[in-house]
């Protein structure tokens, strides 16, 4: 295919990627004070787990504020339930460079993709964010209490919530880098030392500056990281993408 057609192609999958988010997010805005109220529940839960009797409410600073944190709920749940569709174009883009045995695979990896990127999603919100909350809200004291910002505080996990879904892609990464020859399990095991540390260093500047979070997230990328050779040994026992 020419380089022209090639771009023409992703065009249109980004195209349909957007039209997909756009689509669910409109249909999204209706629900987005349930979507606030989930979002909010562990800020809540770690106030009552630190024994809170005083009323602590997330506040918006402007007008048009609690309409904005609206709109991009509404954004943020739109692309996460248009996952699937995301990485359906994704691999379709991608698909022309498969051999044709493998094309039959791309549901397969759909489906997968959008597991991992979920599962690394319903980690931060069930365990990141429940212990570090805790953590980070307990340095209050009678004369330094938290006033946050529902906007600060949204961005602040809607932030966790996307990166260690994009973390728990590693597997998926690790299987499309040896069918292409870029990594192998042996490349894995011996760069192992070097791939943890660059991991946590990477978990260093994408969380927020605390020690607590920071190891919440380097733990699971250690693991996916072992993960990531065990599906490469899979993949390699598969033809090679030409």
């Amino acid at each position: 295919m020419p380089f022209l057609d090639h771009l023409e192609e992703l065009r249109w999958c980004l195209i349909k990627a957007v039209i997909s988010v756009v689509v669910t997010s409109i249909g999204i805005y209706f629900f987005s004070e349930w979507v606030l109220n989930l979002l909010v529940r562990p800020y809540n839960d770690a106030l009552k787990a630190l024994g809170s009797t005083e009323t602590q409410k997330l506040i918006f600073l402007n007008p048009t504020g609690g309409f904005m944190i609206r709109v991009k709920l509404s954004v943020f749940v739109g692309l996460l339930v248009s996952l699937p569709v995301v990485f359906f174009q994704f691999w379709k883009f991608i698909g022309p460079g498969l051999l044709s045995s493998e094309k039959k695979f791309i549901p397969a990896i759909v489906f997968f993709s959008t597991f991992c990127f979920l599962a690394g999603a319903a980690f931060c919100y069930y365990v990141v964010l429940h212990f570090g909350l805790r953590f980070l809200l307990s340095f209050q004291t009678a004369d330094l209490v938290a006033t946050i910002s529902v906007n600060e505080y949204l961005q602040f996990i809607t932030m966790l919530i996307f990166v260690f879904g994009l973390i728990f892609e590693l597997p998926i990464l690790s299987f499309f880098l040896t069918k292409i020859g870029l990594v192998t399990p042996p490349f894995l095991r011996h760069y192992r030392r070097h791939g943890i540390v660059g991991m946590v260093i990477l978990s260093a500047i994408i969380t927020p500056p605390d020690i607590f979070t920071q190891l919440l997230l380097a733990a699971p990328l250690v693991l996916l990281y072992e993960i990531s050779i065990i599906v490469s040994g899979i993949a390699l026992k598969k033809p090679k993408i030409e």
